[in-house]
């Protein structure tokens, strides 16, 4: 038999990321999603294309050998999938692990293979696969006489994950457009004995948490930041944004900060991190990929959430009394995105400022103590942001 791997999330990166590097590792690819439109697109196209974009041009690779199952209507056949799989991983977004959970659940508890099934969470957030593992092994969705043996049928390992996605055409089907850089970091230390799996574009590493921290207080608090200046002034797509000098400064100071962080916390040298940050800047400045800022700034609630690209290394830094000042800046655009035509989260956002107290505020999208040294210096921006509403 082949080798299987089964991926929840048959979006932009499960299709054009995750899928693509299990395809040419030699993976057959089952894809599961509640989405009737994209399941019935996948059931009914033998393949898709992934055109890779860089600064060399763009390279076209042709995806085959996959399957799709609605879980809504066949959790029967998913559960049977995984239980023959040899990975399964998600691209659903941090907020749904809990729906996936309990098939994957089922599943795991099915397995009779010698060798563990890998459960890889590929999610911009930290520590996902823990999250999905948690839930998971909830009494709810596995039997707690069968907890103390689940490694024997599963191993789970965080990773992280750093390719931008663009806006796709709006008649691309299946078809993907994405950059073709691209890092996939797995933490190799859960498989032990068994070894982890093969797949050539996964690094594996037995420390991830650098990784994952570099890549969110770098990539992700870089992208978000030009996306919510750029939103506020008026500019289209994140290149247009850090054609703009002073938006181009602001973010570089974001990333001075986080790497103050990144460089002490991890031992990253100086040089290395300002390198790794102009490759960052340059990356994001690709005009080819025609990043909308709407597209890379919504979902402001996530963002500011309390491990995020902001408030994680904003409140890390506060803590050691180090200078906060360009991303509180960050921050302040990030809430004043509200609103925005197709962003839940932006509507969200925009109620709860409307109707709640700013230390409330703080405390519930930010999850952050009264007694925390960044409380305090947040207070202000709300209300700030606030008194603009009204």
């Amino acid at each position: 038999m082949g080798l299987k791997a089964v991926h929840f999330g048959g979006g932009n990166i499960g299709r054009g990321f995750v899928a693509e590097k299990l395809h040419i590792a030699g993976y057959e690819v089952v894809f599961v999603d509640v989405m009737d439109s994209i399941i019935e697109q996948l059931q009914n196209t033998k393949e898709y294309t992934v055109t890779e974009i860089g600064g060399e041009g763009e390279k076209v690779n042709t995806i085959k050998n996959y399957r799709a199952i609605n879980s809504k209507t066949h959790e029967a056949d998913v559960i049977d999938e995984i239980a023959s799989a040899d990975i399964v991983t998600c691209a659903v977004g941090p907020n749904i692990l809990k729906f996936i959970a309990p098939v994957i659940g089922k599943a795991i508890d099915k397995r009779t293979a010698s060798k563990p099934i890998a459960v890889i969470a590929c999610e911009n957030a930290i520590g996902a696969t823990d999250t999905l593992a948690g839930f998971i092994k909830d009494s709810k969705n596995t039997p707690q006489d069968r907890l103390s043996s689940i490694n024997d049928r599963a191993r789970f390992a965080n990773s992280a994950i750093d390719r931008i996605v663009p806006g796709q055409d709006p008649n691309a089907g299946l078809n993907v457009k994405i950059e073709s850089f691209y890092e996939w970091v797995v933490d190799k230390t859960p498989f032990a004995e068994h070894g982890h799996p093969e797949v050539s574009a996964i690094k594996w590493v037995d420390n991830l948490v650098p990784y994952i921290e570099r890549k969110l207080f770098t990539v992700n608090t870089g992208h978000a930041a030009a996306a919510y200046y750029g939103h506020a002034r008026g500019k289209h797509t994140i290149h247009e944004a850090l054609q703009d000098s002073e938006i181009n400064r602001i973010v570089h100071e974001c990333l001075a900060e986080t790497s103050h962080l990144i460089v002490n916390k991890h031992g990253i040298s100086v040089d290395e991190q300002k390198a790794y940050v102009e490759k960052i800047i340059k990356r994001i400045s690709n005009p080819y990929l025609e990043d909308v800022v709407e597209r890379v700034g919504r979902a402001p609630l996530r963002k500011l959430s309390r491990k995020e690209r902001f408030i994680g290394p904003a409140s890390q830094l506060s803590e050691s009394g180090d200078k906060v000042d360009a991303l509180l800046g960050a921050i302040e655009q990030a809430f004043a995105f509200v609103d925005v035509e197709g962003d839940e989260e932006s509507a969200e956002l925009s109620k709860t400022l409307k109707s709640t107290g700013s230390e409330q505020v703080v405390e519930k999208v930010c999850g952050l103590e009264k007694s925390h040294p960044l409380f305090s210096k947040i207070v202000p921006i709300v209300e700030k942001v606030q008194k603009s509403l009204k």
